[in-house]
């Protein structure tokens, strides 16, 4: 109706959601016009901003309809977190914690040590994570499915849950699940899992699976788009600052990690 043509741009102010679903707009209207988000949540900052997927969810789960469209800017102006809910912004910090993991020990350890703080600082570093792993590998096809530490697990969560745990929320409990299964068949220190545990939980972020049985949280991960040759892929810790990609984890380990943290909980 504004007469939009391939010289326009779609302009993607707010969180995540905004983000994605203004751009993928932006990636199929006329075949695609330019993306310029603009994220005011700490979560579309450090993760869903950069690097270039755009989607929408389905009931039958996560991003399953979407793109790859690379934003020709994105401007992440700190100061639009000053408003942002204290819930909300340790939804975002459990990414920041993801990208420490997975290439920056550094940015872990002062989110150990400090907390959320100093902000502009730990926002740099999680968005430089995902910008040297989104640059060698742009559409997914090795190192980028490192990106989805903890989110295997979490999507699961995010769908049992018909979406009402925040996607942080859902990372953070991914993420203790993934260490704790590294741990299991001997990828990484024993100690490791509790360490990330300590640390969500003092940014108010759950670190269990919300009581699911295992086997329902098995069955949503099947819908899991990184599935390959219908077997799921987990990436796994084996320190802070080196992760894996495994399509070979038993089943009966997961389940059994899984097993583990519903009796936690309960």
């Amino acid at each position: 109706e504004a007469g939009l043509d391939r010289q326009g741009v779609v302009l993607a102010l707010g969180g995540g959601v905004v983000g994605d679903v203004a751009g993928l707009a932006a990636a199929t209207y006329l075949r695609g016009v330019p993306l310029v988000p603009l994220p005011t949540t700490l979560l579309a900052m450090v993760d869903s901003s950069v690097g270039g997927k755009v989607g929408v969810d389905l009931p039958q789960g996560k991003n399953l309809v979407g793109a790859f469209k690379q934003p020709s800017l994105v401007v992440a102006d700190v100061d639009t977190l000053a408003t942002l809910p204290p819930a909300e912004l340790a939804n975002g910090l459990a990414e920041a914690v993801k990208a420490g993991i997975i290439g920056d020990p550094l940015l872990f350890r002062q989110i150990e040590e400090h907390g959320p703080a100093p902000l502009p600082w730990i926002v740099e570093r999680a968005i430089a994570v995902k910008v040297a792993v989104v640059q060698a590998d742009p559409y997914e096809h090795g190192v980028r499915a490192t990106l989805n530490l903890g989110h295997t697990f979490g999507h699961a969560l995010e769908r049992l849950s018909n979406y009402a745990l925040p996607h942080g929320a859902a990372v953070a409990a991914g993420l203790v699940v993934s260490a704790r299964l590294a741990a299991r068949l001997g990828l990484c220190d024993p100690g490791l899992a509790p360490r990330v545990a300590a640390v969500l939980r003092r940014l108010g972020l759950p670190t269990g699976c919300g009581g699911y049985d295992p086997e329902q949280v098995w069955q949503a991960m099947g819908t899991d788009k990184k599935r390959r040759a219908g077997r799921l892929r987990f990436v796994l810790p084996r320190d802070l600052g080196d992760v894996t990609v495994s399509d070979a984890v038993p089943r009966e380990d997961v389940l059994a990690v899984l097993d583990t943290m519903r009796e936690e909980e309960t």
